[in-house]
């Protein structure tokens, strides 16, 4: 029967410990959530604002030129040449007065003169006839000269139209992706800062459930433990008592040791002496298990020490 009141009182004590332990597991953990749950919020408060990538988009085509203008009609300012006619008509009415004045002197009829007259004057409408010619092909040539500027002029508009639409659609998709990258790798980096604070609150949540369950388990365990104890009448001799252990209730607290079971043991002073005079020696209520905790109708914390491996007694007088 001893074996069995010991490994009760050691399975008791063990489950103390550990539901202390996993008790204070559970406050880190949720501690740490709570931390790492103000961290999620102030990034997701600081996240970047949507932008319009396309707001402020730049043109560069002022840097396109028109040189339409510099296009001109190589025949625009011909000229007819008259000098040559004007020497041949130059000539044929010399050699008509020489001719003239031989006839003249000769005394030959007014028929010969009258027929040279007559070559004279054909001789003049052959020069009229080439200057007419040479003012037709000029006309010609100033036309399609005009017809080559025409199209060279559509051509070079033509370039300048899309060089300019070319350069304003490149400068705009220039602008607009450059945007769409740093606002895209923005976001993947604060989006995957967010994915892994949010991995760490669940894991912190996770111990934290986890560590409640073991304290829970624990705790079964170690009432499991008490009632064994009690059956084989190890408790005779230390009947349930509640005593006043909230720590509202006492002054110059100090602690003296620390039982089997991990519990802390302090000496005290009771501040109402209703309560107790002198320096007495047990635990706090905050500290321990809450199955020996006993809600009392004051408001105040008392202790059931049957449950505790705790002696509670009057150190000093």
């Amino acid at each position: 029967m001893s074996g069995i009141i010991v490994g009760s009182v050691i399975a008791a004590g063990a489950s103390i410990f550990g539901s202390i332990s996993a008790g204070k597991r559970a406050k880190r953990a949720q501690k740490e959530k709570t931390r790492l749950t103000g961290e999620l919020d102030e990034l997701e408060k600081n996240r970047q604002a949507i932008i319009n990538p396309y707001e402020g988009v730049t043109d560069l085509s002022s840097m396109v030129s028109d040189l339409s203008a510099i296009a001109s009609n190589p025949f625009d300012s011909l000229s007819v040449s008259t000098a040559g006619a004007e020497m041949q008509a130059e000539q044929t009415d010399l050699a008509l007065a020489n001719t003239l004045d031989t006839l003249r002197s000769t005394g030959a009829s007014a028929g010969g003169a009258t027929a040279l007259a007559r070559m004279a004057l054909e001789s003049k409408k052959g020069i009229s006839a080439s200057i007419e010619m040479q003012e037709a092909n000029n006309n010609q040539l100033r036309a399609q000269g005009e017809q080559n500027l025409q199209s060279i002029k559509l051509a070079e508009a033509k370039r300048v139209q899309g060089a300019l639409m070319g350069e304003a659609g490149r400068i705009q998709q220039a602008d607009v992706s450059g945007k769409e990258f740093v606002y895209s790798e923005k976001e993947r980096r604060e989006t995957e800062q967010l994915n892994r604070k949010q991995a760490q609150i669940t894991g912190q949540a996770q111990a934290a459930a986890q560590a409640r369950s073991d304290q829970s388990a624990a705790i079964s365990s170690g009432i499991s433990a008490v009632g064994n104890i009690a059956a084989s009448g190890a408790f005779a001799k230390k009947p349930s008592t509640e005593t006043a252990s909230d720590r509202r209730l006492k002054n110059s607290i100090k602690i003296i040791g620390v039982s089997e079971s991990g519990l802390r043991i302090y000496s005290f002073k009771y501040n109402n002496i209703t309560h107790g005079e002198g320096t007495y020696q047990g635990v706090m209520s905050d500290e321990i298990p809450k199955e020996a905790v006993v809600k009392h109708s004051d408001g105040f914390d008392r202790v059931n020490y049957s449950l505790l491996d705790v002696e509670f007694k009057q150190i000093i007088k």
